[in-house]
């Protein structure tokens, strides 16, 4: 069977979804065809996206590209970070506890509460008058 030189991994954080490739190389990424520090601007972002490799200390080993769709660039950055995450366990699973203990591969549930009828808002209520 032949080697496998590609991992994916697919991250999720509230509308965002990012599906991130893993090739052997020099470790740079590629966010959506675009240089992953022109696509997120704050230093921020940049730190969340980069925290797997870090952590494990792999960021010169892999090429990253990643195509993310959804969502706003901190829950873009939160689902890249995710399928950053999923990748490096197919590469080693033995980086499984690290990325554990720093709730990396945790799906992060948090969405944004929909609009109920009746209603302003997801919780706010209309102005209520006793007399």
């Amino acid at each position: 069977m032949a080697q496998v030189t590609e991992f994916l991994g697919t991250g999720r954080r509230k509308t965002a979804v990012a599906r991130v490739r893993l090739a052997p190389g020099s470790g740079k990424i590629t966010v959506n065809g675009r240089t992953f520090e022109n696509y997120f601007p704050t230093e921020v972002q940049r730190a969340v996206v980069v925290q797997p490799l870090t952590l494990t200390e792999t960021a010169a080993k892999f090429d990253v590209h990643v195509n993310v769709a959804g969502g706003g660039p901190d829950g873009q950055a939160g689902a890249v970070r995710h399928g950053i995450s999923r990748a490096l366990l197919k590469v080693d699973t033995n980086l499984r506890p690290a990325l554990k203990a720093e709730g990396l591969l945790t799906r992060d549930p948090r969405m944004k509460e929909r609009k109920k009828y009746g209603q302003p808002g997801a919780r706010k209520r209309f102005q209520f008058s006793k007399r």
